[in-house]
């Protein structure tokens, strides 16, 4: 029945596995038509006034034909029937605005405290390759100072032409560095990226400029390993002696943030949108529910599977030395975050 196929969210995968006995049954889904949970799949006006009822099992089937089709093709690609069934459920839209994190609102039945709650969950889907956890854009360019060195035009010109299929913002730092120059934080160009930044932790732009110069010396992109090297650089000079961890704590945070509610380019009133959390759709089509009420299990999975990824450099203007109108050089790496 409907039950058995859709209403556990099965929740929380750790080392050890899913945790099987802890699930969240779904007692309705909101969207611009609610989807009551039924011996059939009911869709609902928001004044849960029937408009159509399949029955579960009819639905289950036109899903797993769907995610065959997904499996089966790289890319775009257009699904006709798929898009005769869609409006035939009278769905028009899965989209939401970009300036939410929500994807869909469910109305979930709580087991431990007997209440019905509704939670807004963000949607990954590992189907397509990683999914992006923060997005980059020229609002996520970290600016640096190149000091040590003087560049003529020529050697500027030179180290902005270098090219490769692979690793050209590696070849260029690089290049900087043969010329006995370095890479020295200045600041977060965007101001409101900035701000974000700062409400969350005023440490967390030299944090995350600490995390990009660390990816590119040692080729390491995930931020849980990133997290350790830092910690032993301890380029902030914490108090350490108490083993307390300071940067895998305030990047969790960040994470968490970036995750649920705080984008880039928009200025953040510290509220989530995706107050549930996440929804992960497996590459086996087993959905997993990542909730935010297990807070601390929450972070550990974001920390554990998130990791940098380097951009298109033609895409957000970075990678490349500037000279600046008070003669300084600058050159921008950028901010982006995946997760495996």
């Amino acid at each position: 029945m409907f039950e058995e196929y859709f209403v556990k969210l099965l929740a929380l995968v750790e080392r050890r596995g899913k945790i099987t006995e802890l699930f969240y049954p779904i007692v309705m889904i909101l969207q611009r038509e609610n989807i009551a949970r039924n011996q059939d799949v009911v869709f609902q006006t928001l004044g849960n006034e029937d408009i159509i009822r399949i029955p579960a099992f009819d639905f289950l089937k036109e899903s797993e034909w769907l995610f065959k089709s997904i499996n089966e093709h790289k890319g775009e690609f257009i699904l006709l029937y798929i898009e005769t069934f869609v409006r035939y459920i009278c769905t028009h839209s899965s989209k939401v605005k970009s300036s939410d994190k929500t994807d869909i609102r469910i109305i979930l039945h709580d087991r431990r405290t007997k209440i019905n709650s509704e939670m807004g969950f963000s949607i990954k889907s590992q189907l397509g390759g990683d999914s992006t956890l923060l997005n980059a854009s020229k609002a996520t360019n970290f600016n640096f100072k190149v000091i040590g060195v003087d560049f003529s035009d020529d050697e500027i010109a030179a180290i902005n032409s270098i090219n490769p299929k692979r690793n050209k913002v590696i070849e260029r730092v690089n290049a900087i560095k043969k010329k006995g120059s370095s890479l020295v934080f200045d600041k977060v160009d965007n101001s409101t990226f900035r701000n974000n930044l700062v409400m969350l932790d005023g440490d967390l732009p030299v944090i995350i400029a600490n995390l990009l110069l660390e990816q590119l010396n040692t080729g390491v992109s995930t931020l849980k390993e990133l997290a350790e090297r830092i910690t032993e650089t301890n380029p902030l000079k914490y108090d350490i002696e108490q083993t307390s961890p300071f940067y895998a704590y305030k990047i969790k945070h960040l994470l968490t943030s970036a995750a649920l509610g705080m984008m880039p380019a928009t200025a953040w009133s510290g509220r989530f949108d995706a107050n549930g959390g996440y929804l992960v759709v497996k590459k086996d089509g087993e959905i997993l529910c990542y909730h935010f009420y297990d807070r601390n299990r929450f972070e550990d999975y974001l920390f554990s599977n998130a990791y940098l990824e380097r951009s298109s450099t033609t895409r957000h203007e970075y990678a490349t030395i500037v000279k600046e109108a008070d003669g300084t050089l600058s050159f921008k790496l950028n901010f982006q975050v995946r997760l495996k």
